[in-house]
């Protein structure tokens, strides 16, 4: 990953001119005056780990597999929200770790932890660095020092159980290489969210991840049959069975739990065969609404299709579906859905034909298979843009959200109204992410143009929307998790009560409170 950016630096192209003079009319968005920081400009802080910490943090995973190095520790700052790229680019390491470990194995996992306890250090858990919610920056208020635990050598495919179509992974295993070792054996998880190229399985668990094929595959909360945990206090060797009548599930305290009740270093996840047919394609409808109409059909009636996306007037307007052609505005009004179907040959057919006769009866038209194809060619494009955007002055982000299918305009209307209250006259584009029988997510993409202060700009509007949401009866995360940035709203949607109880198994689970302090829970 790029230190200061998303993935591959040389994917962030350059703005087209077209592009730059529509920002700078429609948003007012004009070139910083600084220019981004190099890595060579960045200096992160003096470590301030206590010698003792890190000669027994060496002892337990091997001295070359303990780094304190400025690259390695600038590396594994923060994660990819646009505060945190922002601060980033301005040169700003001040959250970076004090020492980044490497454990190989469960065992080097759990040692770490009971060193950093007995030494009064904050463990930040680290798989591809893609949070967005300031999930990686801990509290350091009361510690001696803060590592990250990286779990890039926990990187293997422990099993497959062909029979039952369960797959055993280590945590550090990223998602593309889980694909190909799964697509060995006949497999796939079916789990590709917009971060895809770089996230860990790990990761996926503990953010409660959805990928963009949910409908068809399920979230990967929904795909995880079984965990192993080191904590603080000992082992969690969780799911013994694909559903259990033994008392509350306890998988489900550590999926969402971004770290912060321990460590996970086995998943025992659901596989599907890999499909024999893909296929991609888009409809118009008249109006956002229309097109909602339609998905929730589609999701109440069964034999969904596999990926299914609506985007709002101003997302089909923009191209935002098609983020290598943003700029080139739609030639016709609309609201464009993409449709796709994995599976057998006889089930993709069944499916699309069922999706099909729906999709017709309530008003959509056909386009073919292109726009389909392009945006699947261009699915995992979208962060690179933001690179982009940030870079030309203009101030980009996402947020998103999720409610019953009866709240669902409101809680569209409420966002809007929220951004637009805090931004001025921003461009707002949203589409439905992820459809269930009972309701479906929202995800909005926001730019305008950077204020003199522009990390401060965007929390003050994170802060409306978050109100605006509870108001509105969503949760205030679907699929990005938690972290700092949702914090005090995610206390206001459990009650004083859930947060007691999740500071009780905090507790429990971390006494000394070193397992990222200040995530998720205060």
């Amino acid at each position: 990953m790029f230190w200061s950016g998303w993935g591959d630096p040389a994917k962030a192209a350059e703005l087209p001119p077209p592009v730059r003079r529509l920002l700078a009319d429609l948003l007012g968005v004009r070139m910083p005056e600084t220019p981004a920081a190099t890595l060579d400009e960045v200096r992160p802080p003096a470590s301030t780990l206590p010698p003792a910490a890190l000669k027994a943090l060496s002892a337990a995973v091997g001295e070359e597999h303990l780094r304190v190095d400025d690259e390695t520790r600038i590396r594994h700052t923060r994660g990819k929200s646009t505060p945190d790229l922002l601060r980033m680019r301005a040169g700003d390491a001040s959250d970076a770790p004090d020492a980044v470990v490497l454990p190989g194995s469960h065992d080097e996992v759990a040692e770490v932890l009971r060193v950093c306890a007995e030494h009064r250090v904050a463990v930040v858990p680290f798989g591809g660095g893609t949070s967005v919610v300031g999930g990686l920056v801990a509290a350091r208020d009361g510690f001696a020092g803060v590592v990250a635990l990286d779990v890039a050598r926990l990187d293997r495919l422990v099993s497959v159980d062909a029979e039952s179509m369960v797959a055993e992974f280590e945590p550090g295993v990223r998602a593309p290489e889980a694909e190909r070792l799964l697509a060995e054996h006949g497999f796939t998880l079916g789990h590709f969210p917009q971060s895809f190229e770089y996230a860990t399985l790990g990761g996926f668990a503990a953010a409660r991840s959805s990928g963009q094929a949910s409908a068809g595959y399920g979230r990967f909360d929904d795909m995880v049959v079984g965990l192993t945990v080191a904590t603080p206090q000992g082992m969690l060797d969780l799911g013994r069975a694909p559903k259990s009548a033994a008392g509350p599930d306890l998988r489900q305290v550590i999926l969402g739990s971004e770290g912060a009740f321990g460590v996970i270093t086995s998943l025992r996840l659901r596989v599907h065969p890999v499909p024999e047919v893909r296929a991609y394609e888009g409809w118009r409808f008249a109006s956002f609404p229309a097109g909602v109409a339609a998905l929730r059909r589609l999701a109440q009636e069964g034999a969904a299709p596999t990926v299914l996306r609506l985007s709002d007037e101003t997302e089909t307007m923009v191209g935002l579906a098609r983020p290598e052609e943003l700029g080139t505005l739609a030639s016709e009004p609309g609201c464009l859905v993409i449709a796709g179907y994995e599976g057998t040959p006889g089930d993709v057919a069944y499916r699309r034909e069922r999706a099909a006769a729906t999709l017709a009866e309530t008003g959509g038209v056909p386009l073919g298979p292109e726009p389909g194809e392009k945006w699947a060619h261009g699915r995992y494009s979208a962060p690179y843009l933001r690179d982009s955007l940030l870079a030309a002055g203009a101030t980009v982000e996402t947020l998103e959200t999720a409610c019953f299918w009866s709240g669902l305009p409101r809680l569209y209307e409420a966002v809007r109204e929220a951004l637009t209250a805090s931004l001025g006259s921003p461009l707002i584009m949203c589409h439905v992410s992820h459809v269930y029988a009972t309701g479906a997510s929202l995800y909005f993409t926001v730019v305008t143009a950077q204020s003199d202060d522009p990390v401060a700009q965007w929390e003050s509007a994170k802060g409306t929307v978050n109100d605006a949401i509870g108001q509105a009866g969503g949760t205030v995360s679907h699929h990005h998790g938690v972290g700092r940035d949702h914090r005090g709203a995610y206390a206001l949607e459990i009650g004083e009560l859930g947060v007691a109880v999740l500071r009780g198994v905090k507790e429990r689970l971390d006494p000394d409170g070193i397992l990222n302090p200040g995530i998720l829970i205060s």
